[in-house]
């Protein structure tokens, strides 16, 4: 694992900065391609303009399609996996920025949220090269007092810590389209079905049942977005849902596009 000494070290790509203590850092990244585990010490915020990528962080994956954003602070220990071509906008903080905007003690764990229109724009001009510094001040304190306004875990997949929850867990992910029943996975990990569900609710604050729904949706977002022309139907019988409305009723609960509005805006 690296810790970057810079912003610019891991990541290169047009950089600018501010000179208060935020990095401006613009990095287009092709499917497929994934960033190992690392860590910052800056805080950042991590945008694609376009594309869908996965950050992993020890608490678990978040998925994040273009309509989502994602905060990683700092010394926080993180992947990201590219799952369709990205066009990555990334703001990275300094903590002396962040202690001086008393700001640090909000923002101390990683979350997603959800990119407003106005949250969008905001990153966006922060990179159309009006290097202003008066203006970049405003752009870069809205974009943090919306990520105040907009968190969304609904694509976050916690991940279990208790050795037997992740084992199952692991089985899961690994096979997001199986009918994963709880009582035979406590048997492959050696526990009863009433301490599995129990250790999942107190784990991950999800009931089994709607983690695996969350792993399912999961899996959907991966593969629509690697994959051109996927069959909904196809993908709906897949990972277990009686109907198309099902699935794309579960799917927009957690995106908020249904399956077809979210592959023509990938």
């Amino acid at each position: 694992m690296s810790i970057a000494e810079t912003p610019i070290t891991d990541f290169g790509g047009s950089h600018t900065a501010t000179g208060d203590g935020v990095h401006l850092v613009a990095r287009r990244y092709r499917k497929g391609v994934r960033l190992d585990t690392h860590m910052h010490r800056e805080a950042q915020l991590v945008y694609a303009a376009r594309g869908t990528m996965q950050v992993t962080t020890p608490k678990g994956r978040w998925l994040v399609p273009p309509d989502r954003a994602v905060w990683v602070p700092a010394r926080m220990e993180h992947s990201i996996d590219v799952l369709a071509d990205i066009e990555m906008r990334t703001l990275y903080f300094d903590l002396a920025w962040l202690k001086r905007e008393r700001r640090s003690a909000s923002l101390e764990a990683e979350f997603v949220v959800r990119v407003s229109r106005l949250l969008h724009e905001a990153i966006l001009a922060l990179f159309d090269g009006r290097n202003n510094p008066d203006r970049t001040e405003l752009l870069v304190g809205l974009a943090v007092l919306e990520l105040h306004h907009a968190e969304d875990p609904a694509t976050f997949i916690p991940l279990p810590q208790e050795p037997r929850c992740r084992r199952a867990a692991d089985i899961v992910l690994g096979e997001p389209t199986g009918a994963h029943e709880i009582e035979a996975l406590a048997r492959v990990v050696g526990t009863s079905a009433r301490t599995l569900s129990r250790l999942f609710s107190s784990e991950t604050q999800l009931s089994f049942k709607s983690w695996c729904q969350r792993a399912r949706i999961a899996a959907a977002i991966e593969k629509l977005s690697m994959e051109a022309n996927v069959s909904v139907k196809q993908l709906a019988s897949d990972l277990g849902y009686a109907s198309v409305p099902a699935f794309s009723h579960a799917f927009r609960q957690v995106t908020g596009k249904t399956p077809t509005e979210f592959s023509a805006n990938k």
